[in-house]
């Protein structure tokens, strides 16, 4: 239970209670975004994550409850939810697996990090140009760009990544054509699109290569005809399957 000094504050449960979350109670909260992201890599035991726009570190949390051996690091412009992502590394015992470091993309990430064999983010939705940011300060940053935009979110990313490396991203379809142009411009020849409808997203995987190439894979439907989720989501979202490309 949470103590009433922090009422501000909800505890829920990801991939089916194997992931304990503290979290804001009011402004923005985590969704299955993170969940599917996390789910999307394949990572190797002994292999290093960045997960850029870590939020309370859900994304870092269900992946090392997913794939033993591994290790994320996140990336947080907000030090309260930084604060609660350390919190929650410790709620589930995985301190010495995933830690959250404070910093603006609009800046080069610290030269100690070094390089990473996967980054995955779930950058904001919303440019600044046409975006009608929440009322919650909190909520705004998290899903408006605002220091630094989509291209820089990628740029940084790519600089973080391995040369081998693998970069996966979540996003709003509608900005798809947007991030596959970024993505060819870094040197992520060989991109891979996964859409997950009825939701208006995408997950969209990326490998460098010499020449850009799109290949569109099946979609993962997520929820039937009356709502509820499919099989296969629910394999995913409660029992900790991955998400094949």
């Amino acid at each position: 239970m949470i103590p009433d000094m922090e009422r501000s504050l909800t505890e829920d449960a990801l991939l089916g209670g194997r992931v304990r979350l503290l979290q804001p109670a009011r402004g923005y909260r985590v969704a299955v975004d993170a969940v599917l992201l996390a789910a999307a890599v394949d990572a190797a035991p002994g292999q290093r994550i960045l997960d850029l726009g870590a939020g309370v570190g859900a994304v870092g949390l269900c992946l090392t409850a997913r794939l033993a051996g591994c290790s994320v690091v996140g990336i947080e412009l907000q030090e309260a939810l930084a604060a609660l992502a350390e919190r929650n590394a410790n709620l589930n015992g995985m301190a010495d697996r995933v830690r959250t470091v404070v910093q603006d993309l609009a800046n080069p990430l610290p030269a100690d990090l070094g390089r990473f064999h996967h980054v995955v983010t779930n950058p904001p939705y919303l440019a600044a140009a046409v975006a009608d940011p929440s009322p919650d300060p909190s909520k705004a940053l998290a899903t408006v760009e605002s220091s630094a935009d989509l291209a820089r979110w990628l740029a940084v990313a790519t600089a973080a990544a391995e040369p081998a490396g693998t970069l996966l991203v979540i996003h709003r379809s509608d900005r798809l054509d947007e991030i596959i142009g970024h993505l060819g411009s870094l040197g992520w020849g060989d991109v891979t699109v996964k859409r997950l409808p009825p939701a208006a997203r995408i997950l969209v995987r990326a490998r460098r290569a010499d020449r850009l190439t799109r290949h569109d894979v099946p979609p993962l439907t997520l929820h039937r005809p009356d709502g509820r989720y499919t099989d296969e989501a629910e394999a995913i979202l409660r029992h900790a399957g991955a998400l094949a490309f």
